[in-house]
């Protein structure tokens, strides 16, 4: 099982490099490129331990909402918020305008090598 995950992982990477500057996809959006609707938790679990570089900031929750777990280090929301901002993100109150800054990623480009 811990081989699957650590795969699973990988290919959430994958599509996480492949966000540009300025943009943002949702747990939901990952999971459903992955085709696994169901599996946006597990998108969070694979962000919650991503590898140095990766730009986790641009991963945003559902609606466009900042979303940090307790193991965030105090002031995370804030720092993710501020990460977006700096690549000319905008808000609309505390959730990315979702309608300017998402990236849009076909299955089809999804897929590929997902070696780090």
């Amino acid at each position: 099982m811990k081989s699957n995950s650590n795969s699973f992982f990988k290919q959430v990477y994958f599509i996480v490099r492949k966000i540009p500057p300025g943009q943002v996809l949702t747990y939901g959006q990952i999971a459903t490129l992955l085709d696994v609707p169901h599996m946006a938790r597990q998108v969070g679990w694979a962000m919650h331990g991503c590898p140095p570089g990766l730009a986790w900031y641009r991963v945003v929750g559902a609606k466009g909402r900042i979303l940090t777990n307790s193991s965030c280090p105090a002031g995370g929301s804030q720092r993710q918020r501020q990460l977006l901002e700096q690549e000319a993100v905008s808000f609309l109150g505390q959730y990315v305008d979702l309608k300017r800054h998402q990236f849009i990623l076909s299955k089809k480009s999804s897929r590929g090598s997902c070696r780090s």
